[in-house]
């Protein structure tokens, strides 16, 4: 398993995150790890996913798995080491590999080596002000012409998260100065009680 530094000490962190996220996986309090996502199994029906794909705040490796099942090449980084344990603890099912570390203080040698990043439960757990950080680190980790396919967690109007839910037009604030949007849609495929809480989207690095 690669490893990096995990405190994000490569730059400043004004936003510290309040949450333990390997205590949450230690005690079990993980009612988000219920197996790969859903509106993604639906995408990759239809549209194959080749090449190196980095999927931030992996987790257990749900969609890590999914991914590298289908044929691509996948590295999945997270924060909690209990998770990725979790994660290694599976039958490897294609070329996927597991890496603790921030993705606010990615390796120099990750500078534009992705083909995708897959986002599904990352940018919704990190502190909102952040999500500008967010946006600089997956550009920085796609190649040109890059693409990123989200699965976006859509503003409920609940104050306290994560996860922390987003509007379309902030969304859209933060990533089409760097991105094309190609595709947008509600899933037909989701967990029971997300119906018509998730937005995804298909955009390709500018």
């Amino acid at each position: 398993m690669e490893r990096f530094p995990a405190d994000g000490s490569r730059d400043h962190d004004p936003v510290a995150d309040p949450v333990d996220w390997d205590l949450r996986y230690r005690i079990g309090d993980t009612p988000w790890n219920r197996g790969a996502a859903p509106p993604l199994e639906e995408f990759l029906s239809l549209h194959p996913v080749r090449g190196d794909v980095l999927v931030p705040g992996c987790g257990t490796g749900h969609d890590v798995r999914l991914l590298a099942g289908q044929g691509a090449r996948v590295t999945g980084i997270d924060l909690a080491e209990t998770a990725l344990a979790m994660a290694r603890n599976h039958p490897p099912v294609g070329d996927e590999h597991y890496a603790l570390g921030n993705l606010f203080a990615l390796p120099e040698e990750w500078t534009g080596r992705f083909d995708w990043v897959v986002e599904h439960t990352c940018f919704c757990a990190i502190p909102p002000l952040r999500r500008g950080d967010y946006v600089d680190a997956v550009v920085r980790a796609l190649k040109p012409g890059g693409f990123l396919l989200a699965v976006f967690f859509l503003d409920t109007g609940v104050e306290q998260g994560p996860p922390h839910g987003a509007t379309r037009e902030e969304i859209a604030s933060l990533f089409d100065p760097f991105f094309h949007l190609e595709q947008e849609w509600k899933p037909v495929r989701t967990f029971p009680e997300r119906e018509g809480g998730e937005m995804c989207q298909l955009r390709r690095k500018n």
